[in-house]
């Protein structure tokens, strides 16, 4: 399961005022509309409530990945992802990560907005001081929504296959992100703020915390490749040294860590990845230069409105005026 963008731009038919039957044979429906392997789509139709979480996933994922590189030269468009995922560049890590990631978020959130039939409100009995702290929120059920995908992304050890290594860990770095990010909120009770009762429940980051974590780890991924670990006789994932103790003996990536196997296209020109810079709006301060590979970019004016001499009018609305100002845009040549 990764973004191929395919997904994204199928619509499904909503689900209406109906018989359990009929809703079962749209919630199939929707399954088998999705890309997904054998084993998944079983999973899917088994799981009612899961192909709209899916698609939920998808679309969260993909707006998440375009709102981060919408600076680079690799805008994380549609165009050219299913050839990228073949590939084992640092871009594809990102998409590997971010659709996990999606996914995980998207999974505990439907669990507890009541739209999964076989998962609720998160259940944690881990909280200190447990007697005085009452649950009266819906938490967010990342404990369902990780076995859950672990389950259905079927992940397992691979031999000596470093790409699938490198996939699978992506992957789990996607889900340790959200993971990560969880925490318990919690609300006072009592006479005059004494918080003498508390309820708490777990709450997941907003995903734009999450997707700009994993672009962090996108500027700092590692380069890695496969090794024979005597200790334990199978090969492992490799990397440079971070620190100089011992140059001859290469360390294993972070848990953390993205890691790709193969430098990225340059992304400026047309390919079976990208679409190329040609045509992108950049800003001549900021990353003109660099997205238009040295081309040089065109200047061109234009008129835009917006609601200005904004006033209070009694009682209770804002009467505004509309005006026009000329914007300067830059775009990359051809």
């Amino acid at each position: 399961f990764s973004l191929t963008g395919k997904e994204a731009l199928t619509h499904f038919p909503a689900l209406g005022p109906s018989t359990n039957s009929a809703q079962g044979k749209v919630h199939v429906k929707q399954c088998d509309l999705l890309k997904l392997s054998r084993k998944q789509k079983r999973l899917c139709r088994r799981e009612p409530g899961l192909a709209d979480t899916l698609r939920d996933a998808i679309r969260l994922g993909i707006m998440e990945c375009q709102y981060q590189f919408r600076s680079e030269r690799w805008n994380c468009s549609l165009e050219g992802r299913t050839s990228l995922l073949k590939r084992g560049f640092k871009e594809t890590a990102f998409l590997y990560a971010v659709s996990s990631a999606a996914l995980t978020h998207s999974l505990a959130r439907a669990c507890s907005a009541g739209r999964m039939e076989r998962c609720t409100c998160d259940d944690s009995p881990d909280l200190e001081n447990r007697k005085a702290w009452q649950w009266g929120v819906c938490g967010d059920n990342l404990k369902y929504s990780t076995k859950f995908l672990k389950k259905f992304l079927g992940q397992k050890r691979i031999g000596k296959d470093l790409r699938a290594k490198v996939d699978i860990h992506n992957t789990n770095v996607g889900i340790k992100a959200v993971k990560n990010g969880l925490k318990t909120t919690c609300k006072c009770h009592g006479v005059s703020g004494s918080c003498a009762v508390r309820t708490c429940w777990k709450q997941l980051s907003p995903f734009h915390e999450i997707g700009r974590l994993l672009k962090l780890r996108y500027d700092d991924a590692v380069k890695v490749f496969s090794t024979t670990n005597d200790a334990v006789g199978h090969s492992e994932l490799a990397g440079p040294q971070r620190h100089s103790h011992s140059p001859r003996h290469p360390a294993s990536p972070r848990s953390t860590d993205l890691v790709y196997v193969e430098d990225s296209p340059s992304f400026c020109r047309p390919s079976k990845y990208s679409l190329g810079t040609a045509g992108r709006i950049c800003s001549r301060e900021g990353n003109c230069d660099s997205m238009c590979c040295g081309r040089g970019y065109n200047t061109q004016s234009r008129l835009v409105t917006f609601s200005c001499h904004c006033q209070v009018q009694w009682c209770c609305y804002v009467e505004c005026q509309q005006c026009m100002q000329e914007e300067v845009v830059y775009s990359c040549k051809q």
